[in-house]
């Protein structure tokens, strides 16, 4: 192909980019908006309590992945209409794919299947287990969790992605570690509000930064259109702490996300992200990525962008601080799961309303300064 040739494809790439990202960001929005005035199984289904103990809706995150999912399924099938354009489905974005590999099949059923099984453990997780080593040992002592459940579902995710991306036998598992690791790290950001959006924000563009290096210099860009447009359309309302994106949103972004580096990036550079994910995510079960993020001030500036100022501090009584258990890990930004007609479920421990609200959110504020008072010298 000549220059002019390769200048105008590519200009075709980023304006169908502009394209994509403007539909997720729109169908995201929409999907929000149907969300919110016909939540399914009722409103108080889908309520928690944040890390300040106000009520959200964890509605963003089912509205973050339709809208992502949806725009890159009509995205692909527009692409395969174009007169002289081969659809989307067969653009080899890394030079290593094989032909008849699926980017866009696998970015949609990577982010279909995380977000269903993100939904399982958001409305049926008890929140006794947490993390890898919570769940696998639940698991190897005989009791099924929601968390194991998700932690296989996202597995099988991963692996079906990685088949319908293609390259080779190491490629396919490398490709499903992708996917199943991102889905799994983005989650253990959501702690705070607009954490998760702001952390695939970035790694969407260092994925479109490593996308740039192939053939075609935008396809990066393009692998991330969907899931990055998705995010950003709702990053105003996780922000004001109206909404959060809970396991089902985070999952499905990072599940995406995965696949789009899966599908754009080199071999080495996904071994690369590959490392770098089972890292973090090894990390995580010792060192708390809050604790870690408050203590460099360029990350707990950028973590505060656009967020409202931390809330004042409260001297709580030495009697409430004293019953205050040791805990070591961030209080979990989901918070708990309002009472509804005294049946359990949830991701975390239920609250009432009045009194036992109040003692929930004295419990967090008593939390918090213990855990300064720990990090004191």
């Amino acid at each position: 192909m000549s220059r002019a040739g390769r200048a105008a494809a590519g200009g075709t790439t980023v304006a169908g980019t502009v394209v994509t990202g403007a539909a997720s960001a729109a169908a995201a929005r929409a999907a929000y908006r149907t969300l919110r005035q016909h939540p399914p199984a009722g409103e108080q289904t889908w309520t928690r309590t944040n890390h300040r103990g106000e009520l959200v809706t964890l509605l963003e995150g089912p509205a973050v992945a339709v809208g992502a999912i949806a725009a890159e399924v009509v995205g692909a099938a527009v692409a395969a209409r174009l007169p002289g354009r081969p659809g989307q489905d067969q653009l080899h974005f890394s030079p290593e794919r094989t032909v008849g590999s699926h980017p866009s099949l696998a970015m949609a059923v990577a982010g279909g299947g995380a977000l269903g099984f993100g939904v399982l453990d958001d409305l049926a997780g008890s929140g006794r287990r947490r993390g890898l080593k919570g769940h696998l040992g639940a698991l190897a002592r005989g009791e099924v969790t929601t968390g194991s459940v998700k932690l296989a579902g996202l597995a099988v995710t991963g692996l079906a992605g990685g088949l319908l991306i293609g390259g080779r036998r190491s490629d396919v598992l490398v490709n499903a570690g992708l996917i199943a690791g991102g889905a799994n790290l983005l989650n253990l950001f959501d702690l705070r509000p607009g954490r998760a959006v702001k952390v695939a924000t970035l790694s969407a563009g260092l994925i479109a930064a490593g996308g740039a290096g192939g053939p075609d210099r935008s396809a990066g860009l393009a692998s991330v259109a969907a899931p990055l447009g998705a995010g950003l359309a709702l990053l105003p309302e996780d922000l004001a702490e109206r909404a959060m994106l809970g396991d089902a949103g985070a999952n499905a972004l990072g599940a995406m996300l995965g696949a789009a580096a899966a599908a754009s990036l080199p071999r080495s550079a996904r071994a690369g992200l590959l490392a770098g994910i089972v890292a973090l995510t090894v990390a995580s079960e010792k060192v708390s990525f809050t604790k870690v993020i408050e203590r460099t001030p360029a990350l707990r500036r950028l973590d505060m962008l656009g967020r409202r100022p931390a809330p004042p501090a409260v001297a709580v009584p030495s009697t409430a601080a004293a019953a205050v258990p040791a805990v070591e890990d961030d209080p979990p930004d989901a918070g708990q799961v309002i009472r509804l007609h005294g049946r359990r479920g949830g991701r975390h421990r239920r609250v009432g309303t009045g009194e036992d609200r109040v003692r929930s959110i004295n419990w967090l504020f008593g939390l918090f300064f213990r855990a300064l008072a720990r990090q004191e010298p």
